[in-house]
């Protein structure tokens, strides 16, 4: 797992990181933990089609696992 969340990274490799990231998906109104599509979709794509902003969505996500 790397060290730093991207805007790449698929939802399913993101939500290995556990509740801190659960947290800050909750902030954002994203039901992500039990999207079908998780697999497959990226945080950028995710936080596009839920009209998210995806830099201060993965600037919270970084703090979330920094700060656990």
């Amino acid at each position: 797992m790397s060290d730093k969340i991207t805007k790449d990274m698929k939802f399913s490799e993101i939500l290995n990181y556990g509740q801190p990231v659960v947290q800050v998906f909750m902030k954002y109104q994203m039901g992500c933990l039990g999207c079908a599509v998780a697999k497959f979709e990226t945080l950028e794509q995710g936080a596009n089609a839920h009209g998210v902003d995806v830099d201060a969505l993965l600037k919270d996500l970084n703090a979330a696992i920094d700060n656990d």
